[in-house]
């Protein structure tokens, strides 16, 4: 039967099965929660389709590998694996939403890739079949030569001005407005993640010298300081209003600087994420009915939380904010993961091509 143990005599894992092996390999992500997230999700998608071959983990060979990437640009057949998104345990749950991009699938194979690797070294699997992929470099590095997940700033500044429109008057909705405000401001002026964004606490704003800095514990628990710009201590000084506070955190406020629509629990990820991702169907829809331009309505209805956080990056560098800088506030280990996100280089590369002509004078 798929997923059996095998007598293993290198095996490092107190695993029955391929399911256990994998909450192994998960289980050390779970500090970073929307981290796990993802990774429980793409290899969910992997073990579902493995029990449909019937074939284990340790049965992945190139072969096997070749269908599955076929396979996540068109699940098939879709009443079984396509449906809408529904809870974990309802029965109307399906895997996928629908066929992978390019993009989506190479970040599902580099997920699984890195999943194989650990259970090579845990002794569950003989082999990790990536290996075998002779077009690997090109196909699994997850460093894209640019960031393109993100809004245009045209875009950026009719949301901005989309969130500032007035609404009913009910007190519900007006908090609701508010707290949109201060997330779209929090995840644009800050760049965080949003397992971040959910964790921060007023007194993670803090003053030192006379200026605003975040203090924040992000990937790897590694604790950082990122400046806080002018404009979002306005926003966070009109949010602090609705919630009955000061206009300026207190030392060492130990209280969520996101809330519930009680005003007083944290908002948990996954409310934070399905909150950002109605917000921006919202927003297409105006756009829409508005008569904007097309692509850009697309672009919010694809849009999701973390597009915040590139558009956040993209729009500084093009802002000139050093590239060093940058990568402090971004929290990037590497200044080439930083670097990705510099676009500028491509329109002067676009300005100067237009020097090329197909005559050596324009026409009259």
């Amino acid at each position: 039967m798929p997923g059996k143990p095998r007598p293993q005599p290198s095996l490092r894992i107190n695993a029955y099965n391929d399911a256990d092996a994998v909450t192994h390999w998960l289980s050390e992500y779970t500090a970073s929660p929307q981290t796990w997230r993802t990774y429980q999700r793409e290899a969910e998608r992997l073990l579902l389709w493995l029990a449909h071959q019937q074939l284990s983990l340790n049965a992945v060979d190139r072969a096997v590998l070749q269908a599955f990437e076929a396979f996540l640009a068109d699940p098939q057949p879709r009443r079984i694996w396509v449906g809408p998104s529904k809870p974990r345990q309802h029965p109307d749950w399906r895997p996928f939403r629908g066929p992978l991009s390019a993009s989506s699938r190479r970040q599902s194979l580099v997920i699984l890739q890195g999943m194989f690797s650990w259970l090579v070294e845990a002794g569950w699997v003989t082999h990790n079949p990536f290996r075998l992929m002779r077009d690997k470099s090109r196909r699994l590095n997850n460093q894209t030569p640019r960031i393109e997940r993100y809004l245009e700033k045209s875009l950026w500044d009719w949301l901005w001005e989309w969130l500032q429109r007035e609404t009913d008057s009910h007190p519900r909705a007006q908090f609701e407005q508010a707290r949109r405000r201060i997330i779209f401001a929090f995840a644009y002026m800050l760049a965080p993640r949003i397992s971040e964004m959910a964790a921060a606490h007023m007194g993670d704003i803090q003053q030192r010298e006379g200026r605003w800095w975040w203090e924040v514990t992000g990937k790897g628990d590694k604790v950082a300081k990122v400046p806080v710009p002018d404009d979002f201590m306005r926003q966070l000084a009109q949010w602090r209003k609705v919630l009955g506070l000061t206009p300026e955190p207190l030392f060492q406020e130990d209280t969520p600087l996101l809330r519930s629509l009680n005003g007083q629990r944290r908002i948990s990820d996954n409310q934070l994420y399905r909150l950002i991702r109605a917000t921006f169907q919202q927003a297409a829809d105006a756009l829409e009915q508005q008569g904007g331009d097309a692509a850009q309505t697309e672009a919010l209805r694809h849009a999701t939380p973390h597009w915040l956080r590139h558009t956040s990056i993209t729009h500084q560098a093009q802002a000139g904010v050093s590239l060093r800088y940058l990568a402090e506030s971004a929290r990037h280990a590497r200044l080439e993961t930083t670097s990705r996100y510099l676009h500028s280089e491509d329109e002067q590369w676009h300005l100067e091509q237009q020097r090329h002509r197909l005559q050596s004078s324009s026409p009259e």
